[in-house]
């Protein structure tokens, strides 16, 4: 691109943001995920401007992936450890043995019943095996499910796209059909274990590093938290271990650590750029899409999204979770709740960029069955969740602790939003029951600060500024995260707050 081109792509490409981004409110009216609306504008560029229309697979094979490890570190970042332990090991065998049983369920009648090559016919299965880290974390934050049941389908879309992206690099590889077959699953565990253990050593050293850097700017923050993350791919990528794997596990072990500096601006830095990749992901990959080629992959995908839904995941969600002794109605949500989005085209587009035979029709087959699946499986989510007793009715939205550090004072200050139906409405400031060391210094009511004293009673929407010692910050967080939860009696109810309350006196 030369300097006179910069202009008009700068301009064609805010244009593109700036729709998808209001188009994202016109698609919730809809019941459709803004995601679909992105798919089909990258349809609409390609097929209006040959310039736009994007012709080298392997170029979208390599932003594709840059894009989900942006996706897959913000969905980590939101995602708490202890939210995920209770569930790490249901979602790993979906990630795994339900990735297995959804491939064959759909490779065989491709290969019995439409008589495709085994090759192709295990792409095409390959490829659509993997649920969507972009289509689940936009779609099921909007619906109020268990936090057990969002956390499971979150990590299930965090942990199966490194599996997935080994199996079809192996089966769109020059060795396929000549490698023993034990081979490609010792590969897949061998790369995971090792993308796992990057994961856990960068997650753990960001941990240690970002509280101690002391930066000059509030906004480096996030830079230095994010640049962390991509580093947890690259490590890992570059010892031939999962990327995947090691920017989600990272990411989580950063989102989870308590002190955590600047927190809100860190995930809300992140939240900024998944959407960003998301956009660009999807209206790439529609570029890259020949929709004069699609209708003759109608049939073929029509069939595939049948096998995949009414069988495949279905099977893959009963055999998974039975072990684990799940209630049959939350089996049943997971069976239909195996969302595909870009994650399953950028890795159809690997075999398009190798070369393969038939790596057109993968990639037309898997297009249409995302288009298809956004379409009609997406809108149904909450109502079918009702039904299952699934989705639940409107709760309180958990408490958020925003931090910041004040340095030359080993302090910190801790900015709280809360919400309507938090433990914090009602409760007057004398009895939070804060440690010492930490003291409610200022309330922010309708844009007016308000000096607490013993007569301040606090209110939904109220702004508050704790400013704590650093010794005391960590009690004084969970402090107020039991007060949210139980409201003024928290002061009684929580492990050590008599004897607290007794030594204050």
């Amino acid at each position: 691109m030369t300097l006179e081109g910069l202009a008009p792509a700068l301009l064609i490409g805010a244009v593109i943001v700036l729709v998808s981004v209001v188009g994202v409110r016109l698609a919730g009216r809809l019941g459709v995920p803004g995601l679909l609306l992105y798919l089909l504008l990258g349809l609409l560029l390609g097929s209006v401007s040959p310039a736009l229309h994007l012709q080298d697979a392997q170029l979208a094979t390599v932003l594709g992936y840059g894009a989900l490890v942006l996706i897959l570190a913000q969905g980590g970042l939101t995602t708490r450890a202890s939210q995920l332990r209770p569930v790490a090991w249901p979602a790993i065998a979906l990630a795994s043995v339900g990735v297995a049983v959804s491939i064959g369920a759909v490779a065989l009648p491709l290969v019995w019943v439409l008589h495709l090559p085994v090759q192709t016919a295990l792409l095409i299965s390959a490829v659509l095996a993997a649920t969507d880290a972009a289509a689940v974390f936009t779609v099921l934050r909007r619906l109020h499910i268990g936090e057990r049941m969002r956390t499971l389908l979150e990590a299930e879309a965090g942990f199966n796209d490194a599996p997935v992206a080994v199996i079809v690099s192996v089966i769109a590889s020059g060795t396929f059909g000549s490698a023993p077959w034990w081979q490609l699953p010792v590969l897949v565990v061998a790369e995971l274990v090792g993308g796992a253990a990057v994961g856990l050593a960068i997650g753990y050293g960001s941990r240690w590093l970002l509280p101690r850097l002391a930066l000059p700017a509030v906004g480096l923050y996030p830079i230095a938290a994010l640049a962390l993350l991509v580093a947890a791919y690259g490590a890992a990528a570059i010892i031939h271990a999962s990327g995947f794997m090691a920017v989600y596990v990272a990411a989580v072990l950063v989102g989870s650590a308590a002190r955590l500096p600047h927190r809100r601006s860190i995930i809300g830095f992140a939240d900024g750029l998944a959407w960003i990749a998301e956009i660009g992901l999807f209206v790439m990959l529609g570029a890259l899409a020949d929709i004069g080629q699609l209708p003759s992959a109608i049939p073929t995908a029509l069939f595939v999204a049948a096998a995949l839904v009414l069988v495949a995941r279905p099977l893959a969600a009963i055999i998974s979770l039975a072990p684990f002794r799940w209630p049959w109605s939350d089996v049943g949500f997971v069976a239909i709740a195996g969302l595909r989005g870009a994650v399953p085209i950028v890795f159809a587009a690997i075999p398009l960029g190798a070369g393969l035979p038939d790596a057109r029709l993968v990639f037309d087959v898997t297009l249409l069955v995302v288009i298809l699946l956004l379409v009609l499986q997406s809108p149904v989510l909450s109502s079918l969740g009702r039904r299952l007793r699934v989705v639940l009715p409107e709760e309180a939205v958990e408490l958020e602790v925003e931090s910041a550090p004040l340095d030359g004072m080993r302090a910190s200050v801790l900015g709280i939003e809360v919400p309507q139906g938090s433990g914090f409405v009602g409760a007057f400031v004398v009895e939070l029951g804060l440690p010492d060391g930490a003291v409610v210094a200022l309330v922010v009511r309708d844009g007016r600060g308000l000096a607490p004293d013993v007569h301040t009673r606090l209110r939904a929407g109220d702004q508050v500024l704790v400013v704590t010692t650093e010794e005391a910050r960590v009690a004084a967080e969970k402090r107020i995260l039991a007060v949210s939860r139980r409201g003024r009696l928290a002061r009684w109810l929580e492990p050590g707050a008599q004897s607290a309350r007794t030594d204050r006196r």
